[in-house]
């Protein structure tokens, strides 16, 4: 145990000094030595996830020895033999899992200490000096000992007053995205209405003279959480910040791409594009006066995309997904509500909600149809009524929409850049710009001559023409696509579009990752 190290961390956590720290999951002691080396107030050799055993997490622990940077290990459970095992091989502290009750608390702070307060055995291991220092390791643990529980689920949360009453707790550390699935948002980092609830915990917390922690997402992030209390701070998992890294360079030589479930490179094996022209898609009656076109009718993969079309005066009532939809006003009037927040679309306006969020759209217009072009990052649509009443008003038309973590994108104002030539580009949506919307997507205008150069996508990606008419060059051919069709593109196959007439065209792109990995191929 390194009882100076512990102490300058507490140090800093009285003065309301963030400590920043790693969190460790790969086998590799190096990772925890660069980390030493670069100053590192602590890191966290996860035991609970991934596949690090016994003598991994052990040489983790010794290439912090006489160092400044306090190690502990994130244990499976509240279990006396993970605990002691940890502290015996020299870890300055145990972080547990999944904290919602009281006795598992008080049970966790007994198993780190040595009796009379705790259940503790001694041990003749590294803590003890291989047994040569018993007495003084003994005093020197129970009053140095780091037990970090942490916050993962809403009934921790609601428990937080009663946890704050255990002795031996300084720091609480939380898990958005444990906490976001017990909320009914599973797969989300922190899903609707759970930042609020953390909020609330942190201050309860910060009130008590405790303090919090939390991995950051990414360097904004970092002072986010700063501001909202959080002093325990990770700079990331190693796993991350390494894929942040490569992501990065990737991505600036144009090679990038989302890592699929297999692990491997999926290529289009046996499919084809296939292309859909308006009115010929699968025709769904969503409700009365609305109707829903499916293109092409369920042949992307991780990917739903069609028209709605909205008669006069239709409404769709409130309802919600337990996945982000992305809606572009093709033509008409129309308002989309997300739990009463009231925002009123021009054309090429962009809204995209997070899943969870309850909402409804109507057509504002008594005499003409509103369309719109809808994206969800699944094949499987599933709608869920909601009953809820929300007290309603009025966005402001400059609002970004993101009090409730939905993204309003004026067509107007929006930013724009171009790739290739004579092309212009608003992105809509994506990783960055949406967190957890498992897709991305945006709108393209192509002057008369412009092109695009011939790609690929590492996922499947969807074009839809909504205004004049693009050529889309394909391997086996150039297809013309008027204003209303659609056209899939499976992974791996290669594209170039451009327009060859005399007006501009406008399309719409979805691509089924939040950060498409766009490669540029030579054809």
């Amino acid at each position: 145990m390194k009882s100076p190290a512990i102490r300058k961390l507490r140090q800093k956590l009285a003065a309301d000094e963030p400590v920043y720290g790693l969190w460790v999951t790969l086998e590799s002691a190096s990772i925890t030595e660069m980390a030493v080396a670069l100053g590192l107030d602590w890191v966290v050799v996860d035991a609970e996830h991934g596949h690090l055993d016994w003598r991994d997490i052990l040489e983790h622990i010794r290439a912090t020895v006489r160092s400044d940077t306090v190690v502990l290990v994130r244990v499976a459970e509240a279990n006396i033999g993970l605990v002691k095992r940890a502290l015996d091989i020299g870890a300055d502290g145990v972080v547990v899992p999944w904290v919602e009750e009281v006795e598992q608390l008080r049970d966790a702070v007994a198993f780190a200490n040595y009796p009379p307060s705790g259940l503790r055995g001694i041990g003749a291991e590294r803590a003890t000096c291989w047994g040569q220092c018993f007495v003084e390791h003994v005093t020197e643990a129970d009053e140095h000992v780091l037990v970090v529980p942490i916050i993962e689920s809403v009934r921790g949360g609601e428990n937080i007053d009663r946890l704050l009453e255990v002795d031996g707790v300084e720091v609480f550390y939380f898990g958005p995205a444990d906490y976001s699935s017990t909320a009914g948002y599973p797969g989300q980092w922190e899903g609707p209405g759970v930042a609020q609830m953390i909020d609330r915990a942190v201050g309860k917390i910060r009130a008590a003279g405790k303090h919090c922690g939390v991995v950051a997402t990414g360097n904004e992030n970092i002072d986010e959480r700063r501001q909202q209390g959080f002093r325990m701070i990770a700079l990331g998992l190693d796993v991350g910040l390494l894929l942040r890294s490569l992501h990065g360079s990737l991505d600036y030589v144009g090679r990038d791409r989302q890592i699929a479930p297999s692990l491997g490179v999926e290529r289009a094996a046996g499919r084809s594009e296939v292309v859909v022209p308006r009115g010929q898609g699968d025709k769904i009656d969503i409700t009365a006066g609305v109707v829903f076109e499916s293109l092409p009718a369920g042949q992307a993969q991780g990917l739903t995309t069609g028209f709605t079309t909205f008669a006069p005066g239709a409404q769709l009532a409130y309802h919600r997904h337990t996945y982000a939809e992305s809606l572009t006003l093709i033509s008409g009037e129309a308002v989309i509500e997300v739990e009463g927040r009231m925002y009123a679309l021009e054309p090429y306006d962009n809204l995209t909600i997070p899943g969870g969020l309850a909402h409804a759209a109507f057509n504002a217009s008594t005499s003409q149809s509103a369309v719109f072009f809808g994206a969800i990052p699944t094949t499987e649509p599933v709608r869920t009524p909601v009953e809820q009443f929300f007290s309603r008003r009025r966005m402001p038309d400059a609002a970004p929409g993101q009090e409730g973590g939905e993204r309003l994108t004026r067509h107007r104002g929006a930013a724009r850049y171009a790739v290739g030539e004579h092309m212009s580009c608003i992105d809509f949506f994506n990783g960055e710009r949406v967190p957890g919307v498992a897709m991305s997507g945006g709108w393209v205008e192509i002057a008369p001559g412009g092109h695009q150069p011939p790609h690929a996508h590492d996922c499947d990606a969807v074009v839809a023409v909504v205004a004049g008419r693009a050529t889309c060059a394909l391997v086996d051919g150039a297809r013309a696509l008027d204003a209303g069709a659609m056209l899939l593109l499976p992974q791996g196959r290669v594209l170039s579009i451009g327009n060859e007439g005399d007006g501009p065209a406008v399309v719409l792109w979805v691509c089924a990752s939040e950060k498409p990995g766009r490669r540029v191929e030579r054809v």
